[in-house]
């Protein structure tokens, strides 16, 4: 299992991490199997989707503003509820097919790091497994 450190900048922000997982995938010299990536926080998840214009991760982060706003009366004393729902919603972790030493990804399709009670120092854990020759 590897673990790696993202630092983010805004209480809200989608990170793209799709590079370093992929390091990790390509150091631990699985060749076709699976990986895990797991995110062990109540206020940040994991997602994939497009990576490609940047202003598909902002959409993401206002619809989200929308439909889980901070401003709703929570019981939660931190002050920071709605980044657990938002969490939630999303999710700690991600599996991803492995092939040719990289993650099966689609054309625009990027891994990213939710973040929403930043700005923190985050951790996040990669685990691959390898996977036999099964029948499609």
């Amino acid at each position: 299992m590897h673990k790696f450190r993202v630092s983010t900048r805004r209480r809200e922000e989608l990170q793209d991490i799709t590079s370093e997982v992929a390091r990790v995938i390509g150091a631990s010299g699985l060749k076709s199997g699976l990986c895990v990536v797991y995110c062990p926080h109540t206020t940040a998840a994991l997602t994939v989707n497009e990576g490609a214009d940047p202003d598909v991760a902002e959409d993401i982060i206002s619809g989200l503003g929308h439909l889980v706003p901070s401003s709703l009366r929570f019981k939660h004393a931190e002050g920071n509820s709605d980044a657990h729902i938002k969490a939630s919603l999303f999710g700690p972790s991600l599996t991803l097919i492995v092939e040719e030493g990289r993650p099966v990804l689609g054309t625009w399709q990027r891994i990213f790091f939710c973040e929403f009670d930043g700005p923190r120092e985050r951790s996040v854990f990669v685990r691959t497994v390898a996977g036999g020759a099964g029948k499609e």
